[in-house]
């Protein structure tokens, strides 16, 4: 009876030292999981919670609520556009659409024979198609008729912001001297018609053409090389604000 006993002792002793065992292990494997679990969950807080920006290719970066560029190649970027070619650049009238522009450069380009894109002034086109036309009359300042120093008066403080003197001789007076192979668009040009003194007063354009009221077709383009107004030609004038 005591072996029996005693080896029933010994039995149980052995499962309680075998159930401690495993029990032991498993809180340790538990452990280790819940460390794991925590550790993944520290990591999705940690990039969560990071308010550095997430870099990617060509360094743009993306935070919460947008994606933005890098500055310096924003900046990169608009010296880009701002270093087009601006001679192409049209600074169109509020008046004016896409298709009455193109019109119009069409238009004096042939008239004038020069290239469609070296017409970009369109103020001045559109004050030329305007009064294109109008007839010429003595002192008058009109659209029903105008004369030649009345339609560069109007024309320069229209399209240039000048104010000029009501009289072509004393536009002339009030302008600096040009020679004929320095003219610029908007330069005045004064001829003697009448008399050895001034007495016409036009604007230039460019490719040797000006716009002026003339007596027998009113407000029209002419060329200087043209043999009448060559022979009156007296210089160029150019009249700052």
């Amino acid at each position: 009876m005591l072996g029996s006993y005693l080896a029933t002792l010994l039995m149980q002793k052995y499962l309680l030292y075998t159930i401690f065992i495993l029990a032991f292990a498993s809180c340790k494997s538990l452990k280790t999981l819940t460390a794991k679990d925590t550790s993944n969950a520290a990591g999705k807080n940690t990039t969560s919670g990071n308010k550095k920006d997430v870099r990617f290719l060509d360094d743009i970066s993306v935070t919460p609520g947008g994606t933005t560029a890098p500055k310096t190649n924003s900046t990169a970027a608009k010296k880009k556009e701002v270093g087009k070619d601006k001679s192409i650049v049209i600074p169109i009238s509020s008046s004016y659409n896409i298709e009455t522009a193109a019109w119009l450069q069409i238009k004096y380009a042939i008239i004038m024979d020069v290239e469609v894109e070296r017409l970009v002034n369109m103020p001045l086109l559109q004050q030329i198609d305007n009064w294109w036309g109008t007839s010429y009359c003595m002192g008058g300042s009109t659209e029903r008729c105008i004369d030649c120093s009345a339609f560069t008066q109007t024309v320069m403080q229209s399209v240039y912001n000048i104010s000029l003197p009501r009289i072509s001789k004393e536009q002339y007076d009030v302008s600096d001297r040009i020679n004929a192979e320095d003219l610029q668009e908007g330069d005045l040009v004064f001829f003697h018609t009448v008399s050895r003194g001034v007495s016409h007063v036009g604007i230039y354009l460019m490719n040797n053409k000006f716009v002026h009221a003339s007596t027998s077709y009113g407000v029209t383009i002419s060329d200087l090389n043209d043999a009448y107004w060559s022979s009156r030609f007296m210089g160029g004038g150019r009249v700052v604000k």
